[in-house]
């Protein structure tokens, strides 16, 4: 048996254990910086197969995380968690939303691969009713106005199935593996914190991927690329005014309610800009207190994003421009706090062709005849891909091909299992292709 057989051969012996790991990351769903449970438990499976296991600060730089939620919230999040089943060794590391793991297997002399897999869930309320699969068959969400919508309950398991068929081939191995268990891409707010404490220094490969819905007579597993994903800013943007009596002495107030209507119509004024597509939205405003009151505080979120990451500065200088106006316009001031952002990205041409040479010659699986998948939203793995491009590496984000119960975000979303197996067997047979 060659090592591509052994791979094929261990990932479909485990995928029963790849769907109960699935499983129960699903039901106890964590969203972003709030992944202390799943942190835990991929800390301790990744230690008991050896690796080299890094938490806590070791993961994400402190400082360089965005659209970090209160210590309030952390706290509960952290005791709920260990009420959970978090794993007590490693759960303490995560306090603070110090969550993401990293695992290293060293196997002496080659490149370094690093594979990328996020783990975060969504502020979604998920669909209780029995014609879902989830609340049917008992692993829907219990942490209500949490839920996996977008598969990275999938990604995580994906990632420790990985790790487990790497280890069994080590010996046939040169070079380094390094597997990133990534907290909070929703929102583009984790990836950078990683770059940033130096992890992707020295890669020569970067592999990510994502689960994708297809027909359901296409036989394809995978498409071993992606392109077109918009670089993005989201921004949390505070008008402050002076409050006043609306009706005895309005004179005396500065009112934020013009200045951020004058700032929403203005933004969404943008002009086009022909070197691509553009994008603004508004998505919250909160205002206010009372109708006889002149409000003196608002609040409101945005984001911005563009074809290319120049496109996306221009869309961020240009919104910029219009809060600051529009509040001098009326007085009051505006500060804009950053809360996500990430790069465009585009897939190495010759990484796309060892995924398909690799999935087709060696592994026997269907690959789609699309070699690179358009991405209309925006990803924050473009952070790590960057970096390990502008070293002269080479990196790729595949799409995972499965059949999905409805779109990602939504709260009837499930998807195809099988999706499991077939992505350790990519993903495992590409790093041996590299490294073997």
């Amino acid at each position: 048996m060659d090592i591509y057989e052994q791979i094929t051969k261990m990932a479909d012996e485990i995928a029963p254990e790849l769907v109960a790991q699935r499983r129960d990351f699903h039901k106890f769903a964590e969203k972003g910086w709030f992944e202390m449970r799943t942190s835990s438990i991929i800390a301790r499976k990744l230690t008991e197969m050896g690796y080299e296991v890094s938490v806590g600060d070791q993961v994400c730089k402190k400082d360089a995380r965005m659209g970090v939620p209160s210590d309030e919230e952390l706290e509960e999040q952290y005791e709920r968690a260990v009420a959970q089943g978090a794993d007590p060794e490693f759960v303490k590391y995560t306090k603070g939303g110090m969550t993401g793991v990293i695992g290293i297997l060293r196997c002496g002399e080659g490149p370094t691969v690093a594979m990328r897999f996020d783990i975060d869930a969504l502020g979604v309320f998920e669909e209780k009713d029995k014609s879902h699969r989830p609340a049917c068959e008992g692993f829907g969400s219990v942490n209500e106005g949490f839920m996996h919508a977008c598969g990275h309950d999938g990604h995580a398991t994906i990632g420790l199935g990985v790790a487990k068929v790497l280890m069994s081939i080590k010996d046939s191995l040169h070079g380094t593996m390094k597997l990133i268990f990534q907290p909070a891409e929703e929102g583009v707010r984790g990836a950078k914190s990683i770059v940033e404490n130096g992890h992707l220094d020295g890669v020569d490969y970067l592999i990510g991927s994502h689960v994708s819905d297809k027909a359901a007579d296409d036989p394809a597993v995978v498409i071993p690329g992606s392109h077109g994903s918009l670089a993005t800013t989201k921004y949390d943007v505070f008008f402050h005014g002076v409050s006043a009596h609306a009706g005895g002495s309005p004179e005396k107030g500065k009112n934020v309610m013009p200045a951020v209507a004058t700032a929403i119509l203005n933004l969404y004024g943008i002009p086009r800009n022909s070197a691509g597509m553009s994008r603004i939205n508004v998505g919250t405003v909160v205002a206010g207190s009372g109708r006889n009151v002149i409000a003196d505080v608002a609040k409101m979120e945005i984001e911005v994003r563009g074809e290319t990451t120049e496109i996306n500065q221009y869309m961020e200088e240009y919104a910029k421009n219009i809060i600051e106006g529009a509040a001098k316009m009326h007085g009051c001031t505006s500060e804009m706090k950053v809360m996500g952002s990430a790069y465009s990205l585009t897939s190495d041409q010759a990484l796309m062709d060892r995924v398909r040479r690799v999935c087709e010659e060696k592994l026997h699986l269907p690959v789609s005849e699309t070699t690179s998948s358009r991405n209309g939203g925006s990803e924050d793995v473009s952070y790590m891909m960057r970096r390990v491009q502008e070293q002269g590496g080479q990196a790729t984000f595949m799409r995972i091909l499965t059949k999905e119960s409805a779109p990602g975000h939504n709260r009837r979303f499930d998807f195809d299992e099988q999706a499991l197996p077939n992505a350790v067997k990519v993903f495992c047979g590409t790093v041996y292709d590299i490294l073997g």
